[in-house]
């Protein structure tokens, strides 16, 4: 893989693939709870991923965003350079462990059996959930991958770079939005629907 020199001189590559495993590790603990049958342990995984995934959505959609669009270049660029690579394998993950403990706790605690006008909170949040789960498959992975990518070129093409971030922080604003309204529906079922 080609690699770029950092602020400090070391070499730094730009998709770590080492953190397959760190991924391979949530993973086995998501299969493990779900296999294993506990609720606590199942709605632990999932509110601790979910907390993890909505937390880090809202601050960098809502914080690094506007940050990233108001500093220089070289700056932009260099912390692009350091969290495109982390981003690339924690959030996908992050959103594979909430989705798939949350269908498992809801079929568990027999939510998914609740009459209708009450299932409709269930909807809303398979409904948010499927929405979410396009936007990263189809957008922010492509484009993190696209950035990594570029970033990773002699030349990278500062401007394109700019520009797929630019709607990438919007993306993940728009998700971090979505989590806050999936909060409220869980809450909602935390409390009796």
């Amino acid at each position: 893989m080609a690699a770029i020199s950092g602020v400090s001189g070391e070499q730094l590559s730009l998709i770590r693939w080492h953190y397959f495993w760190y991924v391979a590790a949530a993973l086995v603990v998501m299969v493990a709870a779900i296999l294993y049958g506990n609720f606590w342990f199942l709605d632990w995984v999932h509110v601790m991923s979910g907390v993890l995934w909505t937390g880090i959505d809202l601050f960098m959609g809502f914080v690094v965003g506007p940050i990233i669009r108001s500093v220089s270049a070289p700056v932009r660029k260099e912390f692009i350079t350091r969290l495109t690579p982390i981003t690339l394998f924690l959030l996908p993950t992050l959103s594979v462990l909430t989705g798939t403990t949350g269908w498992f706790v809801a079929v568990q605690g027999g939510f998914t059996q609740l009459p209708w006008p009450q299932f409709g909170w269930i909807a809303a949040a398979l409904i948010l959930v499927t929405l979410m789960t396009i936007q990263g498959i189809g957008y922010l992975l492509p484009t993190s991958l696209r950035v990594c990518f570029e970033l990773q070129k002699p030349q990278p093409d500062g401007e394109k770079i700019r520009h797929m971030m630019s709607r990438f922080y919007y993306v993940v604003a728009s998700q971090g939005a979505m989590q806050v309204i999936i909060i409220v529906v869980m809450a909602k079922l935390a409390t009796g629907v």
